[in-house]
């Protein structure tokens, strides 16, 4: 039996993203720069089977799962929202760090909203769910709920998903090496950051991968975590 394989794939750009406000329950549409590279995902998922593909319930997720040309599949999973803020939902991490110098999220969660292991609960469901299914799954979600979902899928504390970096618009795979959880991917952008081309040349950039090439010839890109 092959191996599965699970998919994480955070939602296309939106303004608070695009500002770095946390945006949990607010139900803000994507940007047409987030739609367009949404649809980049089409030639990858066109090419695989999905024994199941869930979302969440919000508008930003839906739309990249719709875009990826997956709805017809979708399943809405309310376990998959993004992480509920609370009293910090709109506030950038500046605002918060104002107020309170040390926060970090993955540590002290958020007044009035969800600690790390609330998150790891609603996550632990969502992951028993998928290994109950034989074959792929695609996942359409948030960020911080998602680096949740990479840490618990290793078995590590929802706060571990500290470590785990994720941009908008991104892909991650999860799988097994010998029955044992792992992480095959991660923050795969869906389009290449822009090469230049060989000197002497002119200084044209190449835009012409998608997904469905890159993700077999990865490259490490320096990101910055964007939405937080």
């Amino acid at each position: 039996m092959a191996t599965q394989e699970v998919f994480l794939i955070r939602h296309g750009e939106t303004e608070w993203s695009l500002n770095g406000r946390h945006t949990g329950s607010s139900d803000i549409p994507l940007t047409e720069k987030g739609r367009q590279v949404a649809r980049l995902w089409q030639p990858y998922a066109a090419a695989r089977s999905f024994g199941l593909v869930l979302s969440s319930p919000l508008q930003r997720a839906r739309e990249t799962c719709e875009l990826a040309g997956l709805a017809g599949q979708a399943q809405i999973e309310d376990d998959l929202r993004e992480w509920n803020y609370g009293d910090y939902e709109g506030l950038t991490p500046q605002q918060i760090r104002a107020a309170q110098p040390k926060w970090q999220i993955f540590r002290d969660g958020c007044p009035g909203g969800e600690s790390p292991d609330q998150v790891g609960a609603r996550v632990d469901r969502v992951i028993a769910r998928i290994r109950a299914v034989t074959g792929d799954v695609a996942v359409f979600a948030h960020g911080h709920v998602l680096r949740v979902f990479g840490a618990r899928w290793l078995g590590l504390p929802a706060s571990a998903g500290s470590h785990f970096l994720l941009e908008t618009a991104t892909l991650c795979a999860l799988s097994a090496y010998h029955g044992v959880p792992a992480v095959k991917r991660w923050n795969a952008p869906l389009v290449f950051a822009p090469a230049r081309r060989d000197e002497g040349r002119d200084e044209r950039f190449e835009h012409d991968r998608t997904v469905g090439r890159d993700l077999r010839e990865y490259q490490s890109v320096d990101y910055q975590d964007r939405a937080r």
